[in-house]
């Protein structure tokens, strides 16, 4: 038989403990909950309440974005904005990559891939770097081949080697150089490989921990049924350049082609968005007034339909022009920068994160940034965020500090 308990006898040390250490009444019901979670309730108190501060709340000129005092679920964990540096990553990449090449059977048998992925701090031991996001940084050598695949998760390739290897996407081929950014759309068949005569490094990213989330994570390696063929990769049906050639005319589409490739929904038809037309777009519009928040920044697009490529993840690509700062904003949505060219710092909730080619950048949401160009020369920083999710969901805003450090919402 279970005795029940008097509450007041719960009540009487606390009591006595407010009289004596003038503790509040928020601490007094908050030290109830551990003998109450006994019991399968809880005493709801702001330490329950969410950690997020409403993203429109109104902020000083010198607030920097903070989280509220309340606890996050139980599942649930906060990212922090954090840096990886290129010059603290690469030596570990060389190192794996003179062992795979030693080695009698290459770690992309029994690894999936040569890489190390992102850890964010705020996310404890989970291989992500937003609550949305998972990024890896691979180094493939000369001869390495990643056997075609199909996932459920969206995913893309950022090219930081001059010589970027390629991917074979729905027997497309796309050769990869630094800058390029190759998407493999949800249920699209893909392998990787290099067959030049360096190793090659890019930034695979992939909204995998969002269909985690939703149990919707899987992985087909299944080629043979699937193509009908003994090959680990697939037949070359397009030359490199295809969906380049297809879809690159601005504002014309081609109607003589089905825009569906593999078995996506909403997906982009184009795979290769190539670095070289990045980057000379926006050297283009340099002279423009370009956006206080972003400098001259553009978007990678769906071709057909233009809104973002995949329905979960934007991409963009951003100049920031000698010695230019850009002003505070802030979202909620949440990503990562990767530097392509130039030097400077990112300021986050009022912590500096200085940069230069190949370093990554963890932005959460709700916290204020702002780039800042130091150098006379361009600089390029290439993004990726849960916006499109947020806006498919109509939860994406946007607020930004004029120069006074007044705060304005921005268009959406």
């Amino acid at each position: 038989m279970t005795v029940q308990q008097n509450p007041t006898q719960i009540m009487s040390p606390i009591m006595e403990a407010a009289e004596d250490e003038k503790i509040s009444a928020r601490d007094q019901m908050e030290a109830l909950n551990p003998e109450a979670k006994e019991l399968q309730f809880w005493i709801r108190t702001q330490k329950n309440a969410p950690s997020q501060q409403p993203w429109f709340s109104a902020a000083g000129k010198d607030d920097v974005g903070r989280l509220a005092p309340g606890q996050v679920g139980k599942n649930q964990l906060k990212p922090l904005p954090y840096r990886w540096r290129w010059s603290d990553y690469r030596p570990y990449l060389e190192k794996i990559s003179k062992i795979a090449a030693g080695a009698d059977v290459a770690p992309v048998e029994f690894a999936d891939r040569q890489s190390i992925v992102l850890m964010n701090p705020g996310l404890t031991d989970r291989i992500q770097v937003t609550n949305t996001i998972r990024c890896s940084i691979s180094i493939y050598n000369p001869g390495d081949i990643a056997p075609a695949h199909v996932h459920s998760p969206n995913a893309s390739r950022t090219i930081l080697t001059n010589n970027g290897g390629y991917t074979n996407i729905e027997g497309e081929r796309c050769e990869a150089r630094r800058g390029d950014v190759i998407l493999t759309p949800n249920g699209t068949w893909h392998d990787h490989g290099n067959d030049g005569n360096e190793p090659v490094i890019w930034i695979d990213t992939l909204d995998w921990p969002l269909m985690e989330y939703l149990d919707c994570a899987w992985v087909d390696q299944d080629y043979e049924a699937a193509f009908e063929t003994t090959d680990r990769i697939q037949p070359m049906r397009h030359i490199d350049g295809y969906s380049q050639k297809l879809y690159n005319n601005g504002g014309l589409k081609p109607t003589f082609v089905s825009h569906q490739r593999g078995f996506s929904q909403r997906l982009t038809p184009l795979f290769h968005y190539s670095g070289v037309d990045i980057q000379n777009a926006l050297i283009a519009l340099k002279d423009e007034a370009g956006d206080p928040y972003e400098g001259i920044h553009m978007e990678l697009v769906n071709p057909v339909t233009g809104e973002p490529v995949f329905p979960t993840l934007r991409y963009g690509a951003q100049l920031l022009r000698p010695s230019e700062a850009t002003q505070l904003k802030r979202e909620t949505s949440s990503g990562y920068y990767v530097v392509i060219e130039g030097e400077g710092y990112t300021e986050i909730s009022g912590q500096k994160f200085d940069w230069k080619p190949n370093d990554v950048i963890a932005v959460p949401n709700f916290l204020w940034r702002r780039h800042v160009n130091t150098s006379d020369k361009e600089a390029i920083l290439y993004s990726v965020s849960d916006a499109a999710l947020m806006r498919n969901i109509g939860q994406y805003r946007a607020q930004g500090k004029d120069k006074e450090g007044n705060v304005i919402q921005l268009e959406v």
